[in-house]
């Protein structure tokens, strides 16, 4: 990438990372599924009413809805609620990089180099330590749910990360606006059947000013803002030079949730937090290399 676009995608994993610590002070107050939903319905109205939808096929923007709503931010936010720390789902939502990179060399035939190939052995041994750790020894941090919840979560992104190949060139806020409509009504029926009618009414009557500035930021900072710059660059360059830009993710989301929420970051989770940078890393270096 050049210069220009490189910072972009590192103030984009910039947001996204110290964004974790933002969606726990949203947890504290609103169910996980209508948090999300608030998040995708400020991404869509008054939005909505001013940007043109992008002149591409419904069903692109349909499934991107789906994939980003309920699949990546309504099973993520699930599994933050209770069964797993801010900072550890920032580094475990990383594995997203390698699962587009698989999928990408079957779908569009982009073959994997060595290096690449090295890279997800060291990214899966990261990984690895963490499923280890959840089951031998499983505490506060992390429970076997949230560690599978996690990683459906980065599947959706991986997905959703394909579709926005698969639309082209398109305005990409434009696309993240009417996208953002068919993440809402799923997401809504899941906090019905969860919470019921009752849930929600008395998270809007008990939500304090901190919890609406986390519904705002998650709305508009990082899914407009940030998936809009994100699928900007998805469309201008291949998907094994961009996803793995989000190995900052992990340093900044395990970074800010210690200095504000107070997480701890015993030897397991530093040691499985390198082996994933590693690999992330050491990916970037062979589609460089490869170019």
């Amino acid at each position: 990438m050049s210069p220009f676009h490189l910072f972009l995608a590192v103030l984009i994993t910039g947001i996204w990372g110290t964004n974790f610590v933002v969606i726990k002070f949203g947890l504290s107050e609103f169910p996980p599924f209508l948090f999300a939903a608030l998040r995708f319905f400020g991404s869509a109205f008054p939005w909505l009413l001013f940007v043109p939808r992008p002149k591409i096929p419904w069903r692109y923007l349909m499934q991107f809805g789906l994939l980003l709503g309920a699949g990546q931010f309504g099973v993520l936010f699930l599994a933050m609620r209770h069964d797993i720390s801010p900072g550890l789902a920032s580094l475990l939502m990383q594995s997203q990089a390698f699962i587009t990179i698989m999928i990408s060399a079957v779908v569009y035939h982009e073959r994997l180099k060595p290096l690449q190939v090295l890279a997800l052995v060291i990214a899966a041994t990261g990984i690895g330590l963490i499923a280890w750790h959840t089951l031998a020894r499983p505490d506060t941090t992390v429970t076997f749910k949230g560690f599978a919840l996690v990683l459906c979560a980065a599947l959706s992104w991986s997905c959703s990360n394909l579709v926005v190949r698969r639309a082209g060139r398109v305005d990409m806020f434009g696309f993240m606006v009417w996208s953002s409509v068919f993440a809402v009504p799923p997401l809504l029926l899941l906090h019905l059947i969860t919470h019921g009618v009752d849930g929600a009414f008395d998270a809007f009557a008990s939500a304090t000013w901190l919890a609406w500035i986390a519904v705002v930021w998650q709305a508009v900072g990082n899914t407009l803002i940030g998936f809009g710059i994100w699928n900007w660059l998805l469309m201008r360059y291949p998907a094994a030079t961009v996803a793995p830009t989000s190995l900052m993710v992990p340093v900044f989301g395990m970074t800010s949730a210690a200095l504000v929420l107070g997480e701890t970051l015993p030897a397991w989770k530093v040691v499985a937090g390198l082996f994933v940078v590693a690999g992330l890393a050491l990916n970037v270096a062979a589609a460089r290399m490869a170019r």
